[in-house]
C-alpha cells in the first residue's frame, strides 16, 4: 500500500563524508518541516539502487536523494528498474551534499539544506527526459539510464581517473581539473563513427563527446549547453580532433556555454545516436564511469518527476480555479496591491514583486488580472500563498 512518507537514501561518502556528517542537521530541519520519513544509509556502490527499489516495492512514491551526482543517477536507475509502478508515479526529490552537484544547478535546489528541505514541503514538481544508454562491460550488454550528461572519450577518461583518486580517498573541489590535465598529457584520440536518428552524422577522429539531457557536468561545465531537460531531445555534441595547446587555451569555454563557437566542435540534436569507435573507448553517464564501445542512445520523454527549487520557474503549470485555494473576501490581486502588510518586511515584499514579475512576463496588464473565474496557474498560486502565509490571510 502506497505512502505519503519520504524514503531518504543517504550517501554517507558524498562530499568528503558531507552525507554522514550532515545528516543530523538535514533531518532535524525535515523533522521541524513536518515531513514524515524513513532513512537508510547505502553501503557500497550501486547500494542506492537496490534501495530505491525496495523503497518503492514497499508502497514509498515519495525518495529523497541525500548525496551527488553519483547518488541521484543510481537512484533514477533504481525507478527505471522497479515494475510495480509506472515512473511518473514517483516523486524524486534531492538535497545536495555531493561535491559537483551538477544535476541540481537545472531545477533551482539550493545547496542550503534549509532551502532544499522547503522544496519537499512545497512539492512543486516537472517532468523530465530521461535518456537509455546500452553500452558494454567485458563485452557483455549492458543498459543505464540517464538523469544529465554522459561523456565519451576524453571525458570518460578523465572521470574514470577522478573516481580512480576517490576510491583512494582523495577528494576535494580541484580533484576533477586535476585529473583533467594529468590525463591530457598522455590521451589519444579515437575514431568514432556516429548515427543520430538512424542517418550518417559524423566519422573521423574525436578527441570528447556530450550526450546531454542536462547543461550542466564537471563541476559546472556546460558540454551541451543548449540542453533542454524536457525538450523531447538529445543534445550531441562532439569535439573533433584539435591539439591539446588549444584545448588548454579555450578550456574556459567549457564552463562559459562558448564551446560551439569552435569550429573544431559539431553540435545536433536527436532522438537517438549509435557510436562505434575504433579502438573501443570508455563512457561515463552522470559521473559514473561504467563500460565501453560501442554505444547506443535513445530518448525516454517526461519519465522522472522531479521536485524542483522554489526559484525554478514552472512553464505555466497546472490550471486550477482561485477557489481552490484561496478562501479569502477580498480579491486576492487587490488585496496584494492594497494591503502593505504583505510588503512591510523583506520576504513579502519579495513575494510580492515575484507575482509582479510574473505577471509582467506573461505580458498581463495588473489592472486585468484581479479576476477570481479566471483560472490561476500553479507557480503563480505558489507565489501569491506563500504571500498570504507571510503575513496572514486577509
Amino acid at each position: 500500500m502506497a505512502t505519503e512518507s519520504w524514503m531518504v537514501i543517504v550517501n554517507p561518502k558524498a562530499g568528503s563524508g558531507r552525507g554522514l556528517k550532515d545528516w543530523p542537521v538535514i533531518s532535524n530541519l525535515m523533522y521541524n518541516s513536518g515531513l514524515k520519513f524513513t532513512c537508510v544509509f547505502t553501503e557500497h556502490k550501486f547500494h542506492a539502487i537496490e534501495l530505491t527499489v525496495s523503497a518503492v516495492n514497499n508502497g514509498y512514491r515519495h525518495i529523497v536523494a541525500v548525496g551527488g551526482d553519483g547518488t541521484i543517477h543510481e537512484v533514477v536507475n533504481g525507478i527505471f528498474i522497479q515494475q510495480a509502478v509506472p515512473t511518473t508515479d514517483i516523486f524524486l526529490a534531492v538535497i545536495p551534499t555531493g561535491t559537483g552537484n551538477d544535476w541540481i544547478r537545472m531545477y533551482g535546489i539550493s545547496a542550503t539544506y534549509s532551502e532544499a528541505v522547503e522544496a519537499l514541503v512545497q512539492k512543486r514538481t516537472v517532468l523530465q527526459d530521461v535518456g537509455k544508454v546500452e553500452f558494454f562491460e567485458t563485452r557483455v550488454p549492458h543498459v543505464r539510464y540517464m538523469a544529465n550528461v554522459a561523456g565519451l572519450g576524453f571525458d570518460a577518461t578523465v572521470n574514470l581517473k577522478y573516481n580512480h583518486l576517490k576510491d583512494q580517498g582523495r577528494y576535494g573541489k580541484g580533484l576533477y581539473l586535476r585529473s583533467t590535465f594529468n590525463t591530457l598529457l598522455g590521451y589519444k584520440n579515437n575514431h568514432f563513427d556516429i548515427k543520430v536518428d538512424g542517418e550518417p552524422f559524423y566519422s573521423g577522429q574525436v578527441f570528447s563527446g556530450a550526450v546531454g539531457i542536462g547543461r550542466f557536468n564537471g563541476g559546472g561545465m556546460q558540454q551541451t549547453p543548449n540542453a533542454a531537460i524536457d525538450d523531447g531531445l538529445l543534445d550531441l555534441t562532439i569535439i573533433k580532433d584539435i591539439s591539446k595547446l588549444k584545448v588548454m587555451r579555450n578550456f574556459k569555454m567549457l564552463y562559459s556555454g562558448k564551446i560551439y563557437t569552435l569550429p573544431e566542435v559539431v553540435y545536433t540534436q536527436c532522438r537517438t545516436i549509435e557510436i562505434a569507435t575504433e579502438p573501443e573507448t570508455r563512457i561515463e553517464i552522470d559521473g559514473e564511469a561504467v563500460g565501453t564501445s560501442p554505444f547506443k542512445f535513445a530518448l525516454v520523454p517526461k519519465s522522472i518527476k522531479v521536485v524542483v527549487g522554489s526559484s525554478y520557474k514552472l512553464k505555466g503549470g497546472e490550471s486550477k480555479s482561485w477557489s481552490e485555494v484561496y478562501n479569502g473576501t477580498t480579491s486576492p490581486c487587490t488585496w496584494l496591491k492594497d494591503n502593505l502588510l504583505v510588503r512591510n518586511n523583506e520576504a513579502g515584499q519579495l513575494y510580492y514583486n515575484s507575482i509582479m514579475d510574473l505577471y509582467a512576463e506573461w505580458g498581463v496588464d495588473f489592472l486585468k488580472i484581479d479576476d477570481l473565474s479566471r483560472p490561476f496557474y500553479t507557480d503563480e498560486i505558489h507565489m501569491i500563498r506563500k504571500a498570504i502565509d507571510q503575513t496572514g490571510r486577509p
